[in-house]
């Protein structure tokens, strides 16, 4: 049983990388014909760009103070901007004996 489930990983892990060396060599194709296309209408060739935006993905996630929330009555329960007062230092009680 241990080797069939070797034997069906190993060509699970196969079929993935032919696959995907199918669809790297699709898309090289397509770049090719694209710069082949630009050079005999007298284009220039422009490569491929993936424009990233780190700050972005932070937004989303954290958006910013002034934008409304998705609980407008928790918006009315938390005041913006309160102040809070200053904490003042604690001094620990001895335990007391039971």
């Amino acid at each position: 049983m241990n080797f069939l489930f070797r034997l069906f990983v190993l060509a699970a892990g196969l079929i993935f990388a032919i696959s995907a060396g199918i669809a790297a060599l699709l898309m090289l194709g397509i770049w090719g014909v694209r710069a082949v296309w630009a050079r005999l209408t007298g284009q220039s060739v422009s490569p491929f760009i993936v424009r990233v935006n780190p700050r972005q993905g932070f937004e989303a996630m954290y958006p910013r103070r002034n934008e409304d929330s998705r609980t407008p009555r928790a918006d009315s329960v938390v005041q913006a901007g309160r102040k809070i007062p200053d904490v003042t230092d604690v001094e620990p009680r001895a335990p007391s004996s039971p």
